[in-house]
């Protein structure tokens, strides 16, 4: 077992260590239980992005059950997520319902709606592309919230997409920016959003990451929120400044996969 400590030999142990675990878990193999999966059926761009956004916004509880969910998404778009955005009428889910834990109809209408005057204007890509005066992803996901909650909601909706403003570590907008953004040789990962550098990228902090992240000190904090998400950060970023959230695959494995 890898020893805390803060010394640099042990950091450098640490990254060499967790290196090997990124080449272990960073393959293809890791797609087909994972829900990134049901995104890997699109080639379009907006289709990845539309079906992407979607599957993260719902990706939690166990991985089985968020597929199945994210299936039954892709069935009421009829496998055409873009033309189903730009052609979206509340009308469409009188008679379908949707739920996968507190997210529900509602909820999927109103993402529906608020991603069509997403893609009549610009696109999702667009929305997290201006630059903001706070570093990485934080400031992108505040001004994404802003623009996106401008459709008409009811306020259950907001908790669906979280709020880095209010110390979120918002883990599943982060996973979804990991899939546009990081450029992956095993693509796994999809970056087909150039406009924003891997470098910038956050892990999707979970149950699963944090606690293996305070085991091996990279984390002190107890809460897993976004201070702790920065505390990891820091770390992560001196490991590999340019791909830093490739690690999320190391720390994830080895705590739903290895169970370490």
């Amino acid at each position: 077992m890898v020893k805390k400590s803060n010394t640099t030999l042990d950091l450098i142990d640490l990254k060499e260590f967790l290196d090997l675990k990124v080449n272990e878990f960073n393959t293809s193999n890791f797609i087909a239980d994972d829900p990134i999966s049901i995104v890997h059926q699109f080639t379009k761009k907006e289709d990845i992005e539309i079906i992407g956004f979607l599957v993260a916004t719902i990706a939690w509880g166990n991985r089985r059950s968020i597929i199945t969910s994210a299936k039954k998404i892709v069935n009421i778009m009829g496998n055409d997520p873009h033309e189903y955005i730009l052609n979206y009428q509340s009308e469409k889910l009188k008679d379908i319902s949707f739920v996968h834990r507190t997210f529900n109809t509602i909820d999927l209408d109103f993402f529906f709606r608020a991603l069509q005057n997403i893609y009549q204007n610009e696109g999702l890509e667009q929305v997290f592309t201006p630059h903001s005066t706070i570093f990485g992803t934080t400031g992108r996901i505040i001004q994404f919230r802003k623009r996106f909650f401008e459709t008409p909601h009811e306020a259950r909706s907001e908790k669906h997409v979280s709020n880095p403003a209010k110390g979120s570590a918002a883990k599943r907008i982060q996973m979804f920016l990991r899939w546009m953004i990081r450029k992956d040789a095993n693509q796994v990962d999809f970056g087909i959003w150039e406009s924003i550098s891997p470098s910038e990228l956050s892990i999707p902090l979970d149950v699963h990451t944090a606690n293996i992240s305070r085991k091996l000190g990279l984390i002190t904090r107890t809460q897993t929120d976004g201070k702790a998400l920065e505390e990891l950060m820091e770390h992560l970023r001196s490991f590999d400044p340019l791909d830093p959230a490739k690690y999320d695959y190391a720390l994830f494995g080895l705590g739903a996969i290895e169970k370490f």
